[in-house]
């Protein structure tokens, strides 16, 4: 009876991911929008009364896909732990059947590989990762997999070739997973980039080294129903993790830090994916902790704690003329701590395509640099970016129940296109001081916006948009 009934178990796990996805997509915004806690409802009317009537039809339909309140079915890693002796008993590996020593000195990779290969060509998988130091060059996981799911357990940690010369064929990716269904990633475990090397040699820290890429510490590419808890991720050589071209993705519990000054290590990557949700999770690195990038739609983000770091982002986008779509996007119940930026849409001159349909709310900030910024004359390089004449529209971005401090003088920095003004921005219940570190006490902001079309006001927002 011990088969049937773990297949049952593992049925109604990833059964109920999709469910809950379509509860996040079709509820209407006004379901959320109005219902904050410590709010008297009936002193605000319906948001959709506040919108003006020729954009009424744009918002219901662009909001429509979002919800506040959020009720996916968050798996709690003990019931993996509680179905441990039935999986072993089904097809559970150990890397170190497969000749892994895992002394954090003698190089892993080859027993890892041939673990994995056992294990995606079974039919019940579960590869476990012991309570040890397994040192590891560049490798791939790749599916797809023989077994209805496949799960990967970390309980030791995974430590990252420091020699640069290991990563000649593939600079991009130290641990990459492809192509794999119904894929869980779950343990107490840790995984380090040992990324020092690379931020050293970093044109963004030694100004006579030329500009190069540097390895992702842990990419998702391609990958279908995955789940990701529990986990340390640390010292990334770049990026910590890295959602790509990705369906129904849930980053749960994680813990992602590197020092504030490593160049370009983001926190939770995510580009061309739908359906992902990172939930609960902190994040400390010196880049973004979240960055979401075109062809991304469906994302969420709640209770997340970010700083240091350069705050959560939608872009950069429109790069090179390039076009560039993201939509759908929530971040709700975060705090932000001691970051360069807050809540930022950046985008290059000169690109196409849109940014829509973006909720920021219940957000807490602490010394916080540009706490709201819309930036679309963003220009990262060293020379001055050309005044062009297309851009990267920016229309229905919703900002509610924003408190705390700035650490810049400018709290509220809407800065939109000539030729593509913003469109639809909503400020509401924003409570935003400077925070003034010699005379130890906050005191008012300023904000400025350039170029916005049909901004619209409720609530108490301080500073006001000038």
């Amino acid at each position: 009876m011990l088969l049937p009934s773990l297949f049952l178990t593992l049925f109604f796990i990833f059964i109920s991911f999709p469910l809950c996805f379509s509860s996040f997509q079709d509820d209407p915004l006004a379901n959320f929008l109005d219902q904050t806690p410590g709010y008297d409802l009936s002193a605000y009317p319906s948001f959709f009364g506040t919108v003006h009537n020729d954009r009424k039809d744009e918002f219901e339909e662009g909001f429509g896909k979002l919800k506040m309140d959020y009720h996916a079915e968050i798996v709690d890693p003990t019931r993996y732990d509680r179905m441990g002796t039935p999986v072993t008993g089904l097809g559970e590996v150990n890397v170190d059947d497969f000749g892994a020593e895992g002394d954090g000195k003698t190089d892993d990779t080859e027993a890892f590989k041939k673990a994995w290969k056992e294990i995606c060509s079974s039919n019940v998988g579960v590869l476990v990762v012991p309570e040890k130091k397994y040192y590891l060059k560049p490798i791939t996981f790749s599916g797809p997999c023989k077994s209805h799911f496949v799960m990967l357990k970390i309980l030791g940690m995974i430590l990252a070739s420091d020699d640069r010369s290991d990563y000649r064929r593939d600079q991009r990716h130290w641990l990459m997973f492809n192509n794999i269904k119904n894929f869980i990633v779950q343990g107490q475990g840790t995984i380090d980039g040992n990324g020092e090397i690379w931020w050293k040699n970093s044109c963004k820290i030694n100004k006579t080294q030329p500009c190069t890429v540097a390895p992702t510490a842990v990419t998702f590419n391609q990958c279908e129903n995955l789940k990701v808890f529990g986990l340390n991720v640390k010292n990334a050589q770049q990026m910590h993790v890295r959602i790509e071209q990705s369906v129904n993705a849930q980053v749960y519990n994680v813990m992602l830090t590197a020092p504030e000054k490593s160049p370009n290590t983001d926190g939770i990557h995510v580009t061309a994916s739908q359906n992902v949700q990172i939930i609960s999770s902190i994040i400390r690195t010196g880049d973004d902790c979240i960055s979401i990038v075109s062809g991304s739609k469906n994302v969420q983000a709640m209770d997340v704690t970010c700083g240091p770091g350069h705050g959560i982002s939608i872009g950069s986008l429109g790069k090179g003329n390039s076009r560039a779509y993201v939509e759908n996007v929530m971040v709700n119940k975060a705090k932000l701590t001691g970051t360069t930026n807050g809540l930022r849409i950046k985008t290059w001159q000169g690109g196409s395509g849109y940014v829509k349909n973006i909720l920021f709310q219940n957000i807490v900030m602490e010394n916080v640099g540009n706490p709201i910024i819309i930036d679309q004359n963003y220009c990262d390089q060293d020379t001055p970016c050309e005044e062009q004449d297309s851009a990267v529209q920016v229309r229905n971005i919703v900002y509610k129940n924003i408190i705390g401090t700035s650490a810049s003088e400018m709290a509220i920095k809407l800065d939109c296109s000539r030729s593509f003004p913003c469109k639809g921005i909503v400020l509401q219940d924003i409570d935003l001081q400077l925070y003034d570190k010699d005379e130890d006490r906050d005191r008012e902001a300023n904000s400025t916006c350039v170029n916005v079309m049909d901004l619209e006001t409720r609530g108490r927002v301080s500073p006001q948009c000038s």
